[in-house]
């Protein structure tokens, strides 16, 4: 069995901080945060340490992204509640939040044949436009998530909401890719 390691490159999380905000306001006290309301219904903020980026509505929800793990987006978390507090604004203490997908990445170490997996795997979830996208995108229903598959050996991993969920992902494809002699 081929022995893979996993990387978790970004961890997406959302959280509801406050009942309500003002974009405008936020906007105008904070440097880095950015609000098109022609463009996009939410401010932008991004932080830079530790590095990450926000998607805050009017409705108090936030989206959070930039993260390397867990841990990680509950520090950016509690920073941004500080950075709202620190200009008047009355949010969460340590507002809780919710993965909602993880992308990670890993490497075969080897090279693969797209075409004959795309044959062997008789494009059961999957989508492959070499013309288009230079990656086998493979869609697997437990854990839900897809794999961008690159013919380097390279993988990305996207959908899962834990590590777990990522390696049962890899686990499933390396068992098909084995199984019809692959790898």
């Amino acid at each position: 069995m081929v022995k893979v390691d996993i990387k978790i490159e970004n961890v997406v999380a959302n959280a509801r901080i406050a009942d309500s905000l003002d974009l405008e306001y936020i906007e105008s006290k904070l440097e880095d945060a950015m609000f098109t309301k022609k463009k996009f219904p939410g401010l932008v903020y991004r932080t830079k340490d530790p590095k990450s980026a926000f998607l805050i509505f009017r409705s108090g929800k936030v989206v959070c992204t930039g993260s390397k793990t867990e841990e990680g987006v509950r520090e950016v978390i509690d920073k941004l509640a500080a950075d709202l507090r620190n200009i008047g604004i009355k949010v969460e203490e340590h507002p809780e939040f919710k993965v909602q997908n993880i992308v990670a990445s890993a490497n075969i170490g080897k090279e693969l044949n797209l075409g004959a997996i795309v044959v062997g795997l008789e494009l059961e979830g999957m989508e492959y436009e070499p013309e288009v996208f230079p990656g086998l995108v493979y869609r697997i229903n437990d854990p839900k998530s897809a794999i961008l598959i690159f013919s380097s050996g390279r993988l990305v991993i996207t959908g899962g909401k834990t590590m777990e969920d990522c390696e049962r992902s890899v686990k499933v494809l390396l068992d098909k890719l084995t199984e019809l002699e692959l790898i």
